[in-house]
């Protein structure tokens, strides 16, 4: 069993080093800030300028047709008061030109959180040792062979920090995607008859920011809670 214990232990470090070079990669990219998210979909920033249009338009086209039903062209249609209608539909216009500006307001707020959790002070943390801080630990506690068991272990230990991790990059993601479309969402709070939708890009856009924190909050759980592991593995 000594060449299959041999073979076990170098797989079981492999992961655990993959696992080093994913979390220096990723945790140091995610953040509230697109500076990553730009980096990898360059034409989110170019097609910004289109939905900034796209945006303004539905504001005007809205506009103009509330007051088309205003002036009772079309009976029986209700229609919205017409100077509440052209002040909020001015106001919005003005919010869909500084949008870029607001959410980068939004995400710098959010954003001062994510920095406390990712550069609070946590164990020394290296993944590679843990596979033989893992054989050891089995060692005392089984007789015989244990790498086997290590590198079970070792493999439910990586899947689900990938997960963790994965979840993550899909959270930053889902948050580019807000900010890139954000116009349009603003455009629909220029209607009272649509302002539900631009109420609900709110709660998504802060819902957004609140899980990306908390995700970085649990992987700096998950990697402090193996870091105090590796610096006393018999303290169980």
């Amino acid at each position: 069993m000594g060449i299959l214990d041999g073979i076990v232990e170098w797989v079981a470090e492999q992961i655990m080093n993959g696992l080093d070079l994913i979390t220096t990669s990723v945790l140091g990219a995610l953040g509230c800030d697109m500076d990553t998210f730009l980096r990898y979909f360059p034409a989110a920033q170019t097609m910004y300028h289109i939905f900034v249009a796209i945006a303004i338009g539905l504001v005007l086209l809205n506009w103009v047709w509330q007051l088309f039903k205003n002036f009772g062209l079309i009976a029986g249609v209700e229609a919205e008061d017409p100077i509440k209608l052209s002040i909020r539909s001015l106001l919005f216009i003005g919010f869909i030109y500084f949008c870029d500006q607001i959410t980068a307001l939004i995400l710098t707020i959010g954003g001062t959180p994510y920095t406390w959790i990712m550069d609070s002070n946590l164990p020394p943390l290296n993944f590679s040792d843990f596979n033989s801080v893992l054989i050891t630990v089995l060692g005392v506690c089984a007789n015989g062979s244990v790498a086997l068991i290590a590198l079970i272990l070792v493999l439910i230990l990586a899947w689900n920090y990938l997960k963790l991790l994965f979840e993550a990059a899909e959270r930053y993601i889902l948050l580019g995607v807000i900010v890139y479309t954000a116009p349009v969402a603003f455009a629909m709070g220029a209607s009272q008859s649509t302002s539900n939708i631009f109420k609900s890009w709110c709660r998504m856009f802060g819902g957004q920011i609140f899980l990306l924190i908390m995700n970085a909050w649990c992987l700096r759980l998950f990697t402090s809670m193996v870091g105090s592991f590796l610096s006393n593995p018999l303290s169980l």
